[in-house]
């Protein structure tokens, strides 16, 4: 799945929680952007297995979410969205395809790997790649909670990765040959 995608389904966890709680929507919104965002990072290193934790997150994610509702602070709701937003991404990686350019071409059996049990979970390929249609889809729909919720910047923000994201979809399955010239 697309990186704002994973963005757009942390921000609609979070904005019932935001609705209902207005004074933490911001921390709820920041926490789901980073969290949604951060498994990515491990793009440099080893994809989908450095700081991908589909098991272990959820694990983490339980007690995070107890302090959060239990003493309700910035603070706590911001760690709370980021953390559960982190599971989640992780997590759904196994819904998609691996982390190859080309997974139309050349698939792999590898979506994110299990730390728990030492084994790569298999892709079920519900969202083909990253950027297939029904990837768009879903990025778009995800993002309609957050755009009636939040106000401010965060809409802003969701409103360009929208743009983002659908852009994206309309090159995606180009970009693997863009990229066989570019570095020929």
């Amino acid at each position: 799945m697309m990186a704002t995608t994973h963005v757009f389904v942390g921000l609609a966890l979070v904005a019932p929680l935001a609705y209902a709680a207005p004074e933490f929507a911001t921390a709820l919104a920041f926490g789901a952007i980073v969290g949604g965002l951060f498994p990515d990072l491990d793009v440099a290193f080893d994809h989908r297995r450095t700081l991908h934790f589909p098991v272990y997150g959820g694990v983490l994610a339980i007690p995070v979410a107890i302090v959060a509702a239990l003493s309700p602070s910035t603070l706590t709701v911001a760690v709370a969205a980021s953390v559960l937003a982190a599971w989640l991404h992780a997590a759904s990686d196994a819904l998609g395809s691996g982390p190859e350019i080309d997974p139309w071409r050349n698939p792999t059996d590898r979506a994110v790997y299990d730390h728990f049990r030492g084994r790569w979970i298999r892709p079920r390929r519900w969202i083909r790649y990253d950027g297939a249609p029904e990837d768009a889809v879903l990025a778009v729909s995800m993002a309609a909670p957050a755009l009636l919720v939040f106000d401010g910047a965060v809409q802003i923000l969701v409103a360009a990765g929208v743009v983002v994201s659908l852009s994206y979809a309309l090159v995606r399955r180009r970009i693997p040959d863009w990229a066989a010239k570019r570095f020929q």
